[in-house]
């Protein structure tokens, strides 16, 4: 990249250039601040990080990106996190007991089995759509209780 160094010095050792080509704390290049992996200030976390922490973006936008190199993404895939400001992060809302039993009620659905109508007791899966009971039985017994 023209005008770019090849290493830039960062906190006692240098910098890769795969690195340095995603080191943009001014967001001049990529229109928001951006580092590389593992160099983003302590104060600018993900929405992970901030629900570790028990915290939400609390209606902040994107403050800053995270960019990286990923094989999954292509011969030239970049994958990006984003960061938002720990210092204007709210505390994260409790659940009320009616989202406690929405909750409850959308879980039991997915347990629920379409063909038998039992509770299986475990989240049936999308793929299989049946309990492992219905899944398994021969077709000849599924065509006789449709009946």
């Amino acid at each position: 990249m023209p005008g770019l160094p090849s290493q830039l010095p960062i906190r006692g050792a240098l910098m890769s250039r795969v690195r340095a080509a995603f080191w943009d704390p001014s967001g001049s290049r990529y229109s928001l601040p951006t580092y590389p992996w593992r160099m983003a200030p302590p104060h600018l976390l993900t929405l992970r990080q901030l629900a570790a922490e028990g915290l939400r973006p609390g209606g902040q936008g994107v403050q800053a990106q995270i960019l990286w190199r990923s094989r999954r993404h292509g011969a030239r895939g970049v994958r990006a996190a984003y960061l938002y400001d720990i210092r204007f992060a709210l505390p994260k809302r409790p659940m009320t007991p009616a989202k406690w039993a929405a909750l409850a009620k959308a879980n039991a659905a997915r347990r629920r089995c379409p063909s038998c109508g039992l509770d299986a007791g475990f989240v049936i899966s999308r793929y299989a759509d049946t309990c492992t009971t219905c899944y398994y039985q021969p077709a000849s017994a599924r065509t006789e209780e449709a009946a």
